[in-house]
């Protein structure tokens, strides 16, 4: 892990959100992230029985909110263990059956955290119902990585860290396996 090294260090932290499906909670993470970590955080997702598209409701949103959505695909986590992945250093869970699954072995010992947000996915309803699902992960999402790429990074000891990361996942909206305590 690249945290604890000198602040002239300016690469980008890589960050992978994982999910099941990789079509709405993490690619709407990945989207978040890139826009306002920028130059800071490298975000990446994944999942670990991938969709193999994008909800056509996730592009909708992202597009309509001004996200270039041209380069997001349905992708497997285990683009991310092979060699010449991109070396993580925090790798985020957003959906409990990600978190209650056995990860890949992550190169360089990333930090990980839970991160549960209800899936809009599996939204029911007329089309304003479901599109107000996938309004609501997004807002959790964008709240949760807003206060992450806020964090003094180079300055939290790992111990500290990891709590705030943990924090950040049990905020209002949590899933069930993210509000548990640790």
């Amino acid at each position: 892990m690249r945290l604890f090294v000198s602040c002239a260090v300016t690469e980008p932290y890589n960050v992978l959100f994982l999910c099941t499906g990789n079509s709405a909670r993490s690619i709407m993470a990945e989207a978040i992230l890139n826009k306002l970590g920028a130059g800071k955080f490298r975000a990446y997702s994944a999942g670990s029985q991938p969709k193999g598209q994008v909800h056509p409701e996730t592009i909708r949103l992202l597009q309509s909110l001004g996200y270039d959505i041209s380069s997001f695909r349905s992708k497997s986590w285990q683009e991310f263990a092979k060699p010449g992945a991109p070396p993580l250093d925090f790798v985020f869970t957003v959906c409990d059956n990600a978190a209650g699954e056995t990860c890949p072995v992550w190169p360089g010992q990333p930090m990980t955290a839970h991160w549960g947000v209800p899936d809009p996915a599996e939204a029911k309803g007329n089309a304003a119902e479901i599109a107000l699902a996938f309004k609501d992960a997004y807002c959790m999402l964008n709240q949760r990585i807003g206060i992450f790429t806020s964090l003094p990074l180079r300055s939290l000891d790992q111990l500290t860290l990891q709590k705030k990361l943990r924090d950040i996942g049990r905020m209002e909206g949590a899933t069930a396996k993210a509000a548990e305590p640790t």
